[in-house]
């Protein structure tokens, strides 16, 4: 069988990335790839310190690759918006939006706007941050936004009376279930609307697999994994490399490991849960963020 691997991905020169979450794990490899072949990539991290510290090591490894930092706290609103507005003011086009960066069962947490964390960060940042840079997604030749899920999005379920654990008990699992789910049925609803400009945005969707990254902070217990179940960055990343490269990937195609359980391997195409194929969840969903994040329709404008 014909492994795919980051030596099939084309010349990327003349294309723009931008990818959330670039300082560590997956997201730093995917940015490392993308650079070295050839694009220019912005590096959108929460922390500057961070961020800074990962746009130099890139750039001691390759000289010449074109990279930027951006910060950019999904967590927050406002950052997002003010992250956009500097993006916009450098770029007038964005050829590919990797939406990587999350949190993964953490103590129970509120963002300032009183979300729960992981639906806030996972979902409804990404959400902000796509809606926002949708003229300049536009604007390209024929764009991409990469989603990044989870295996954990199989066992998810959207509770649109209570997307919040405001009403029932929290569970960090549950919590990150439904995050991962909702980044599927964002997918679903992007591309409902995208129809149109279908010639112009494509959406694709991955997740990695089991890997040792930073994600596990909050479970020690996932972070002692052996190397025989927990894969290194450099293999978790990529799904999302072949989600946001291949030329074969059209709209809706779902990468993952071709191992056992889609636990570890190479990219191959895996197929969407179930639960992820409801347009009517996926409809509902994005009625419900627009309102979350306070923002309109940015279809409406296009």
């Amino acid at each position: 069988m014909v492994r795919w691997s980051d030596a099939d991905i084309a010349e990327l020169d003349g294309q723009l990335a931008l990818i959330t979450g670039a300082n560590t794990g997956i997201g730093l490899e995917t940015a490392r790839v993308l650079a070295r072949q050839g694009a220019s990539v912005v590096l959108g991290c929460r922390s500057k310190e961070r961020g800074s510290a990962a746009l130099a090591l890139l750039q001691a490894e390759m000289p010449q690759a074109k990279l930027e930092l951006l910060v950019l706290d999904l967590a927050e609103l406002e950052s997002v918006h003010r992250a956009v507005s500097e993006f916009s003011s450098r770029y007038a086009a964005l050829d590919l939006l990797i939406c990587n960066a999350g949190v993964m069962a953490p103590p129970e947490t509120r963002t300032a706007q009183g979300l729960e964390l992981q639906f806030a960060v996972n979902h409804l940042g990404h959400f902000a941050l796509t809606a926002a840079l949708l003229p300049r997604l536009l604007t390209a030749n024929q764009a991409r936004v990469t989603v990044v899920s989870s295996g954990a999005a199989s066992f998810g379920r959207m509770v649109f009376d209570d997307l919040q654990f405001a009403k029932r008990p929290y569970q960090a699992w549950a919590a990150y279930g439904q995050s991962k789910l909702a980044n599927l049925l964002f997918m679903r609803g992007l591309v409902s609307r995208a129809q149109g400009a279908a010639e112009r945005l494509r959406v694709t969707a991955a997740h990695p697999g089991v890997c040792a990254t930073e994600l596990q902070r909050h479970q020690p217990g996932m972070q002692k994994l052996p190397r025989w179940i927990a894969m290194d960055p450099w293999q978790g990343a990529l799904p999302t490399l072949r989600a946001a490269t291949d030329p074969a990937a059209e709209s809706l195609s779902y990468f993952g490991p071709d191992g056992l359980l889609q636990m570890r391997g190479y990219p191959h195409r895996v197929s969407i849960p179930r639960a992820a194929r409801r347009d009517a969840d996926a409809e509902r969903l994005w009625r419900c963020s627009l309102e979350l994040c306070g923002v309109a329709d940015p279809f409406e404008a296009v």
